[in-house]
């Protein structure tokens, strides 16, 4: 098989001001230290920060000169995302670029992080596209993968390897960190989650091989990483099993249930009684107080008088 190796670029991202220039750095730099790479992915809306103000259309300049440094170096290039603004909607938008500098394919992030990612619509199309002699590649960005459902379709679709672009600076992160692991076990592939700094992100990007072990995490600070992947391993995992054990693609294929969940147009009561997407508030005790003793609390701050319950010999 021939040899692929795919780099992740993990860089401190600016909210202020364009990273455009930096990225062309970071890039010249890279393919200086590892002239082997043959493709490189940058994090999510590395380009132009998470604002949704920098929009702009797709194809654009910052798609032309991405596609110019893709023929410069001759690699394969997911240059992150940028806010795509469309038809009055705004969109996370990711473009594939070939070794010839033309875009062969754009994603458009299926889930935005609401209600966090206000304003930014999901995109509908899944995005799978072939390197020849290679294999198959599939690309997701960042709260895609907290909906399982993405990357299945994208291993259902042959990809052999998940490219994902994040933009994660909150606590969450370590939870992201085991959800890539288990994509990879459970979608039997390769998975490159590649997160920013500063604006971009927390760092700790990750590559995960086909049996969910970690190839390689990074830390907190800005990397280059550059792997060589052996998508053997993917087909041979799904051959015979993960550690020759579980077959979990063969086994969702061969399934004999029906996964009524997903029956179009159906509401289902459970998830109707969760209420509405929003943002957590302050939340108020249910139920009103029985204070009997008020004249020993009617001096506390609010939150002391709402978590105030006296005792039943009153010694509260």
């Amino acid at each position: 098989m021939k040899p692929f190796s795919i780099a992740g670029i993990q860089m401190r991202v600016s909210a202020s001001a364009p990273n455009v220039e930096a990225m062309k750095l970071k890039l010249d730099i890279l393919m200086n230290l590892y002239p082997w790479v043959d493709l490189v992915v940058f994090s999510e809306l590395c380009a132009y920060g998470p604002l949704t103000t920098n929009a702009q259309p797709v194809p654009g300049s910052f798609e032309q000169e991405m596609c110019a440094m893709a023929a410069k170096h001759g690699i394969w290039l997911l240059p992150g995302s940028i806010f795509e603004q469309k038809d009055g909607k705004i969109y996370n938008t990711a473009s594939v670029i070939d070794p010839e500098g033309s875009v062969v394919a754009r994603y458009r992030k299926m889930f935005p992080f609401y209600p966090y990612e206000v304003g930014v619509a999901g995109g509908e199309e899944f995005c799978v596209f072939d390197i020849p002699e290679v294999g198959r590649f599939g690309v997701s960005i960042c709260y895609d993968m907290w909906i399982p459902e993405t990357t299945r379709t994208l291993a259902v679709m042959g990809a052999e390897v998940i490219l994902h672009p994040t933009l994660t600076g909150t606590i969450d992160r370590e939870i992201e960190l085991s959800i890539a692991r288990a994509s990879a076990a459970t979608n039997q592939c390769y998975f490159f989650d590649i997160n920013g700094l500063d604006a971009g992100g927390s760092g700790k990007s990750i590559v995960c091989g086909p049996e969910g072990r970690i190839i390689y995490q990074a830390d907190v600070n800005e990397e280059f990483i550059p792997i060589e992947i052996n998508l053997e391993k993917v087909r041979r995992s799904r051959e015979l099993g993960v550690l020759r054990l579980g077959q979990p693609m063969k086994s969702f294929r061969d399934r004999s249930v029906e996964f009524t969940v997903y029956t179009p147009g159906v509401k289902h009561p459970y998830l109707e009684g969760l209420g509405p997407l929003i943002k957590p508030q302050r939340v108020q005790e249910l139920g009103e107080l029985q204070i009997k003793d008020e004249h020993r609390i009617h001096d506390l701050p609010k939150h002391v008088v709402t978590s105030y319950r006296p005792s039943s010999d009153g010694s509260n």
